[in-house]
């Protein structure tokens, strides 16, 4: 190549003006390609908010369905349900009762919007059991749950759901969901993988959403966030599993995972900006210490450039305001 050099090579030329940006710009960020998390607590009679999540609410039923028609509205691409119950119990059985309240809150959304959003659910014991783990607790303090996936991935399917997210790091928890999905001729229904999901100090704020009952962590599941090739071992297991999407969580701390798996997949990459990046920007935001709007797309421009095709985020329904 010719050595050129300034004032022959001015990279500034395009960057003049907002249309040469706009024209020039590499990465998008579009409301279509965002996922908006969503909870809702059985009974409530109107939203409450939730302090660690500027916001952010728990829903009632009836505050649930408006919530997501406004979202439906403002383009989103995907609705991400997590249901908060009255009680709970070792077993989390809340979690596969067709009456339980995630499953009834399926329902209302799917009759409330139909076919206008991809109508997702978590698929995780997590806020339905006692001790707050994802799964059952074997006699020895091991968690264990797959019998348990299965039946609740049946009960979320009949309940309407387009695509399941199983979140708990259980290994074959992808492929006991899909199993359990196609006998039962529920081939139509997606699965969205929680494939690198890292036992993360950003989940706080998500906790207090869910009135998590944890004690301790799940460092015994969920991925060590010093590696980074077993995310490809999880990438693997997941997509020979029938993961039709497969996803990072968090996102901000780990773009380089993010890069790594959509560089080695042909299947749609999605990444979680969760809890905890959502409260710092809103934080420092209230404090007068950053620009608020400009943080929230720069962040999910980040995202973006990495390589995620779509992006779960508490500002989802903001975007179309945004860009």
């Amino acid at each position: 190549m010719t050595k050129v050099g300034f004032p022959d090579v001015r990279p500034r030329r395009l960057r003049s003006t907002p249309a040469l940006r706009r024209l020039a710009a590499e990465t998008h960020v579009q409301p279509s390609q965002m996922i908006l998390p969503m909870f809702v607590r059985e009974g409530l009679t109107e939203p409450r908010p939730i302090s660690s999540l500027p916001g952010v609410f728990q829903h009632s039923r009836d505050s649930l369905r408006k919530a997501a028609v406004d979202a439906v509205n403002s383009g989103v691409g995907g609705l991400m349900l997590f249901g908060v119950p009255a009680e709970r119990d070792p077993e989390g059985s809340a979690g596969v009762d067709p009456n339980g309240i995630l499953n009834v809150a399926i329902r209302d959304v799917v009759a409330e919007v139909g076919d206008a959003t991809v109508v997702m659910s978590d698929l995780c014991l997590d806020e339905f059991t006692s001790h707050g783990h994802c799964g059952v607790l074997a006699p020895d303090g091991t968690v264990a749950t797959l019998a348990v996936y299965a039946e609740m991935a049946l009960a979320q399917a009949d309940a309407g759901a387009h695509m399941l997210g199983p979140s708990g790091m259980m290994d074959g928890q992808v492929g006991v969901a899909r199993r359990a999905l196609d006998k039962a001729g529920r081939t139509d229904v997606a699965i969205l993988a929680y494939t690198a999901k890292y036992a993360s100090a950003f989940f706080g704020p998500f906790r207090e959403a869910v009135e998590s009952a944890l004690e301790g962590d799940r460092k015994t599941y969920q991925m060590d966030p010093a590696n980074a090739r077993e995310a490809l071992l999880e990438l693997e297991l997941d997509i020979a599993e029938g993961a039709d999407i497969v996803m990072v969580k968090p996102a901000l701390p780990y773009l380089d995972i993010v890069r790594r798996v959509a560089d080695t997949v042909n299947v749609p990459v999605a990444a979680y900006q969760v809890s905890g990046e959502y409260a710092m920007v809103e934080a420092a935001a209230a404090n007068g210490w950053i620009d608020r709007e400009r943080a929230i797309v720069e962040t999910l421009t980040s995202i973006r450039r990495a390589g995620a095709e779509m992006i779960l985020t508490y500002w989802a329904a903001e975007v179309s305001r945004l860009v």
